[in-house]
């Protein structure tokens, strides 16, 4: 099945309900009793793709939306004023847009945080901003890396987060895939193997250089759209969004000598594509800790989450992840190597784009396709 939706036209497809999807739901609840319930937040937003939070601010949550803009959620109310806006700096075609907010560990005092969009040569570029502490100042503002993007308007991943030794780290897609008539290709200039672009990669940054020098620590993917730290670890979960075959949790530990490599576009999953290119041997080769099947039960591309810190005592300690075509979650136990406790969740969010965090560690979740925004509360 290649389709649209296969090739995790994840922001292309942000309006259009998917076939087989009740019309009118935007959240459904299995017929077991949850321990939990999804509460909606604020009214409809356009296109919603992050929810993020400062730890200093309790009560108050951001949320990026795909065409440029920052919104401040503050005591359940969104408030009028964008607290960034790059609307007139935003590429849209294909999957482009703005998709993530990450801010300094030392926001409070100095103010810094860092966003991820596609510019409008369809570069992913990462920036830094300060903010007056309730708006962005938009002279402020600081390009730190810019990777081109030539192949396509798909796969340009754009998470950042920044990592216990104080580093920002960002993902990016493969570049995409190209269309020889029928045939599809991806990957097609084999960038997730290479070491020599920043395709296809997740890479880190000292904010703290004039001009930070982008550092690999793993390739070897295929559209890493959200990642997120492992409390108390060193190390990160990278959810992988799949091709024709699997959908992948990774884990990822931080500090080695060399890169980690998670195998695309050479590997899906453990299994080895038929067209495939070589190997680059640079780093270890490292399998998924899970993966499900694309394609089945209208599964189609993987939402990464997040392992639960929060007042909910059955999630506690899970990581909580879903998918944006059927909108099922579920989440497991993660550990070095493996993955253990494979759960369903009892809820579905149509359109799921992504999940976020607040600064008590309580779970959120979005619907890009839908403009709803949700709680895990109790």
């Amino acid at each position: 099945m290649q389709t649209a939706c296969r090739l995790f036209a994840l922001l292309a497809l942000a309006a259009v309900p998917h076939g087989g999807q009740p019309a009118g739901a935007e959240a459904a609840a299995d017929a077991r009793r949850p321990a939990y319930r999804l509460q909606q937040l604020a009214p409809r937003l356009a296109a919603p793709t992050f929810v993020t939070a400062v730890q200093s601010e309790p009560g108050r949550v951001y949320v990026v939306q795909r065409a440029g803009s920052v919104r401040v959620l503050a005591g359940g109310r969104l408030r009028g004023a964008r607290f960034l806006d790059l609307r007139d700096q935003v590429s849209l075609g294909g999957e482009r847009g703005l998709f993530s907010l990450a801010f300094h560990p030392r926001y409070s005092e100095n103010r810094l945080f860092y966003v991820c969009y596609t510019d409008r040569r369809g570069d992913v570029v990462v920036a830094e901003y300060r903010s007056d502490g309730t708006v962005a100042i938009p002279s402020s503002a600081r390009v730190l890396v810019r990777v081109p993007h030539a192949d396509s308007p798909a796969h340009n991943g754009g998470q950042l987060a920044f990592g216990p030794d104080g580093r920002l780290y960002v993902g990016v897609g493969d570049g995409g895939y190209t269309r020889d008539g029928p045939v599809i290709r991806p990957d097609p200039n084999e960038n997730g193997q290479n070491l020599n672009v920043l395709l296809g990669k997740i890479f880190s940054l000292d904010v703290s250089d004039a001009t930070p020098r982008p550092e690999i620590v793993a390739y070897g993917l295929r559209n890493p759209w959200r990642f997120s730290r492992v409390p108390g670890r060193n190390a990160f979960v990278v959810a992988d969004v799949g091709w024709l075959d699997r959908e992948e949790v990774n884990y990822l530990p931080l500090g080695a000598d060399r890169p980690v490599n998670f195998g695309w576009s050479v590997y899906e999953g453990r299994r080895r594509r038929r067209d495939a290119g070589r190997l680059n041997p640079a780093g270890r080769l490292t399998w998924p800790i899970h993966t499900y099947l694309t394609n089945l039960r209208g599964d189609c591309s993987i939402i990464g989450g997040y392992v639960y810190r929060g007042s909910i005592r059955s999630l506690r300690g899970r990581y909580v992840f879903g998918d944006y075509c059927s909108g099922r979650i579920w989440s497991i136990r993660v550990s070095p190597g493996r993955a253990s406790g494979l759960r369903r969740e009892p809820y579905r969010i149509f359109g799921l784009g992504s999940f976020g965090e607040d600064a008590r560690g309580e779970l959120y979740a979005v619907s890009v396709a839908r403009g709803r925004m949700y709680r895990f509360a109790r």
